[in-house]
């Protein structure tokens, strides 16, 4: 029979495992940003094969404003965003990630910043954009959040306003990404696209309907944008507790 001090003992050593596996899980805000947090991850290192890829298609031509958008809501588009932008600022390039969602922004949240001030007040000119962009815990990452709700924002993305002020930061980054609505929501995406150099397609293995991801890309395709590739997000792998993150084999 075990005596008291032994179950003390044993029960203390289950406690101090308990909390070592606790202190080595990440959080749902890690997680979203696991480039930054756990940078030799495998599923880092599909987001870095995504950054190898999108960088030899710009082989022929110049890719440096990026959209990243989806079919419908819920299909990790924000978080390829943010850490597609994480392991290119890695790479040494300067990067700006926009919140361009000007209905229902997340950037902020992942980034933790303050949404006070945005995009939206640029366009507005009520700030500059000196004033509104962040720095990030990610070296060479600004983030430009969305700022406060606009009632008219496929206007906003489609002004010459828009135009101007993106002509004017071209110089000082290497990379521009916008996180964009999804496309079969709103026409923000394809507004977007015709001042991006190309398009990043976010699929959710098990949750985009083959349907609505079909539509989505004619509509880009309508727009003229230049569809770089697709990536599958929230695909399980038998091999490995994590997901995958890749690029679409046609």
């Amino acid at each position: 029979m075990r005596s008291k001090n032994h179950r003390e003992q044993t029960e203390r050593g289950v406690d101090r495992l308990a909390r070592r596996r606790n202190k080595n899980q990440l959080t749902d805000k890690q997680r979203s940003l696991i480039a930054f947090h756990a940078q030799r991850s495998p599923v880092t290192e599909q987001f870095k094969s995504l950054r190898t890829n999108i960088q030899f298609a710009a082989v022929d031509k110049q890719i440096k404003r990026l959209l990243i958008c989806s079919s419908g809501p819920a299909e990790g588009k924000s978080t390829v965003i943010a850490n597609l932008a994480t392991v290119l600022a890695q790479q040494g390039k300067h990067v700006l990630l926009i919140d361009s969602d000007l209905r229902k922004p997340t950037v902020h949240f992942t980034f933790q910043l303050d949404n006070t001030y945005g995009l939206t007040n640029v366009l507005t000119r009520s700030e500059t954009f000196e004033s509104t962009v962040q720095e990030t815990p990610v070296e060479n990452l600004h983030v430009l959040t969305c700022g406060p709700v606009p009632p008219n924002p496929s206007e906003l993305l489609g002004s010459r306003a828009m135009e101007r002020f993106l002509n004017d930061i071209d110089k000082d980054y290497d990379y521009i990404l916008f996180d964009a609505p999804p496309v079969n929501a709103v026409t923000d995406a394809q507004v977007l696209s015709t001042l991006t150099d190309g398009v990043v397609f976010v699929l959710r293995s098990g949750k985009t309907e083959k349907e609505a991801a079909v539509k989505a890309v004619d509509a880009l395709k309508k727009a003229n944008a230049t569809i770089l590739g697709t990536v599958i997000n929230d695909r399980e792998m038998k091999e490995t507790s994590y997901y995958y993150y890749g690029e679409k084999k046609k």
